[in-house]
């Protein structure tokens, strides 16, 4: 188990179910294409409680909608279990910079959401994974809960840390 700071990973994924009693773990992938978080050999597991693993990729596969992934170390149902919920961290080194056009979800939290009246909605707090699709968190006053798609995510200022969307103020 090895401490690293959060600036120095991205996290790419989240450990679901176990799946089966030697150990194998299902995955949701934040990678676009799911499958290429297979790419990366090394992987940072971080609990919700701040604890982290280091783990080593044994080998993984698309599972339906999930990938299915042995990781060194985990051998039993029970191991895999305990990593129900742990985010998938993958080091910032190794993942290719963004096309253009294209942003990593933990590059944007923190950034101000402001709608297209230059209402101030709040803060990218989190992203949550919903049936239809990512939906972007944003806290201020109220909680507002923005599809993390092109019709209502217009515009990324990186310079300014600023996102505009089409969401109204009165929405929650």
């Amino acid at each position: 188990m090895t401490a690293r700071t959060a600036e120095s990973y991205m996290t790419l994924g989240q450990v679901g179910a176990a799946h089966g009693i030697n150990g194998w773990l299902m995955v949701r992938s934040f990678a676009d294409p799911a499958d290429s978080l297979l790419d990366y050999d090394e992987w940072q597991l971080l609990s919700p409680g701040g604890k982290t693993l280091q783990l080593q990729l044994l080998e993984g596969a698309p599972h339906r909608d999930r990938l299915r992934v042995r990781l060194e170390g985990i051998t039993d149902r029970d191991a895999a279990s305990g990593l129900t919920g742990w985010w998938v961290q993958i080091a910032r080194s190794a993942v290719a910079p963004p096309a253009e056009g294209e942003y990593y979800r933990d590059d944007l939290v923190g950034f101000e959401a402001v709608n297209t009246e230059g209402v101030v909605l709040g803060r990218l707090d989190y992203f949550a994974d919903l049936p239809a699709g990512p939906v972007m968190v944003v806290k201020g006053a109220s909680e507002h809960w923005v599809p993390a798609a092109p019709k209502h995510l217009l515009k990324v200022d990186l310079a300014a840390r600023r996102l505009t969307v089409d969401w109204p103020a009165e929405l929650e």
